[in-house]
């Protein structure tokens, strides 16, 4: 009887285990999963996140987790939109140097690599670039992927001046 109460206490460990690593992995931003398959601890994860100095733009990241691995691949995307005011103050609060802002950071593994988002303003065009990447080289490059928010049509737009 003893030895059934020990492999019973153990299941429920690895129940209590399984299920903290489970939620481990739930963001609180997290808008979609998707399944690479049924032999597969790799998951593709769907965020949505909205800047927290121009709240008017959502981003939508997608990128690979790996659940159990030690590390997850590099590869991502993005998407960002306009999705409510963009003001005039809200352009003059941010970080206009040529290499911009981290908006959002996320470990993506015990081996120092990272997922990052950093927004440049690009004042030709009157647009907010929005560049996500890995810190870490993975096959011989960095992996990046790249979105833009035009500011025309919002109040931060400024009208080219005469000529």
């Amino acid at each position: 009887m003893t030895r059934l109460r020990r492999l019973s206490s153990r299941a429920a460990l690895l129940g209590v285990i399984a299920s903290g690593l489970l939620l481990a992995g739930c963001d609180d931003n997290e808008v979609g999963d998707v399944s690479l398959g049924l032999f597969t601890t790799k998951d593709i994860k769907i965020e949505s996140l909205i800047d927290p100095k121009v709240p008017g733009v959502t981003c939508h990241l997608s990128n690979i987790e790996a659940d159990l691995d030690f590390s997850d691949p590099s590869d991502m995307s993005i998407a960002c939109r306009q999705t409510g005011p963009i003001t005039a103050e809200m352009i003059a609060d941010i970080d206009t140097s040529k290499s911009g802002e981290e908006v959002y950071r996320k470990s993506k593994s015990v081996l120092l690599k990272s997922l990052k988002i950093r927004r440049i303003l690009d004042r030709d065009s009157q647009s907010l670039l929005y560049i996500a990447y890995s810190t870490k080289e993975t096959s011989g490059s960095f992996k990046h992927a790249l979105s833009s928010v035009p500011l025309w049509g919002s109040d931060a737009w400024q009208a080219p001046a005469a000529q």
